[in-house]
């Protein structure tokens, strides 16, 4: 075999399992900085907020539904979401809750 054969041919990778645990070490941060940590503060967010719901605040449910919370109890809120529509949902599938200037904005679209 002539030298320049034996350049060309690849040389086995002695640094292969080294190279493999250092990508795995930089891919564990940026998956816990990009998806973890966003979506724990996002869910601390939401339990805080669904924590403050109370008489009189006007909500979103996930289902679309918007009115007026008239009930608080435990786990569970009635809302009057029309002149004589009551429903009753679960706190935690609440959306967002609307501030007053959400509603007027939302009444000027009307």
């Amino acid at each position: 075999m002539t030298p320049i054969t034996l350049l060309l041919q690849a040389a086995p990778d002695q640094n292969f399992g080294l190279r493999m645990m250092l990508n795995f070490a930089l891919i564990i941060p940026i998956f816990y900085f990009l998806l973890i940590r966003p979506q724990m503060k996002e869910r601390k967010r939401h339990e805080k907020m669904v924590e403050g719901v109370k008489k009189g605040d006007e909500v979103v449910t996930n289902g679309g539904l918007i009115g007026t919370v008239i009930h608080s109890d435990g786990h569970r809120l009635t809302v009057r979401t029309g002149e004589s529509t009551r429903v009753t949902v679960d706190r935690g599938r609440v959306a967002s809750v609307l501030e007053e200037k959400d509603h007027l904005n939302m009444r000027s679209e009307e």
